[in-house]
């Protein structure tokens, strides 16, 4: 089976995915748990495979590492184990059937347009997909819960101590929203009300950014918006709403 996409830059860094990491072992691990073949594919895992080593160590399911450069699959090989593995592969998953996909910078590299097929690609054989952006270190990242019928939740998260405002945030959005950061679109709309709530609470910085950041959370869940999570994860500089509340 030919391998369909494209070879992108391929960096990486050890502990850049932990935010998507934990919050798919506390959001989706019962789903795993509950799988007949808990299998999780890390596509385009990039010149190192460090990320789909610690998915593996972090959610003690298999993984099967994918990537479209034979090259960085051969780098790859040496550091298979029982449940992780690394082949060739793209957007059709190589064949594969897995329970979840996750699926970070890889998106951020193409055309808007080719967002809706390769989500319809990775999600045509049931899996859930946990598509998305970060920066270097994964201080800042955001990510869409896709299902076959398509997508779910956005989570936007945030290291805290080095958050200057949440609507820096924008510039780590998902391809499908990345364009549409512009007065009168919603996820526009979401941010600024982050925004606003993050400079309400200014005087709350002496009690540290997670204070702030709950405070910025709750402002904007009164201003209408449908935050679906709890302070549990506030406290981890995270928020998620349906994605249906952000959508072009």
């Amino acid at each position: 089976m030919k391998p369909v996409g494209s070879i992108t830059r391929g960096t990486t860094n050890p502990n850049r995915l932990r935010r998507v990491d934990n919050w798919i072992a506390a959001t989706l691990g019962g789903a795993l748990r509950r799988a007949a073949d808990p299998l999780v594919v890390d596509l385009g895992f990039g010149a190192s495979p460090i990320t789909a080593i610690e998915l593996h160590a972090r959610l003690g399911v298999p993984v099967v590492g994918l990537e479209i450069a034979p090259d960085r699959v051969a780098a790859a090989r040496p550091y298979e184990t029982a449940g992780l593995r690394f082949q060739l592969g793209g957007f059709e998953l190589a064949g594969l059937r897995p329970t979840l996909v996750r699926a970070f910078n890889v998106l951020r590299q193409y055309d808007e347009a080719d967002v809706p097929g390769a989500w319809a690609a990775m999600t045509a054989t049931g899996a859930l997909l946990v598509e998305g952006t970060c920066d270097e270190l994964g201080r800042l990242a955001a990510w869409a819960l896709v299902s076959p019928t398509g997508p779910r939740t956005l989570t936007l998260a945030a290291r805290l101590a080095d958050l200057d405002t949440p609507g820096t945030l924008a510039e780590r959005l998902p391809k499908a929203l990345i364009h549409h950061n512009v007065p009168g679109a919603r996820i526009h709309a979401l941010l600024d009300a982050l925004d606003t709530g993050w400079r309400a609470a200014a005087p709350l910085s002496v009690f540290g950014p997670r204070q702030r950041w709950r405070a910025a959370v709750e402002a904007a869940r009164g201003a209408g918006w449908p935050v679906l999570d709890r302070p549990a994860r506030w406290r981890l500089g995270e928020v998620t709403v349906p994605y249906a509340a952000v959508a072009p």
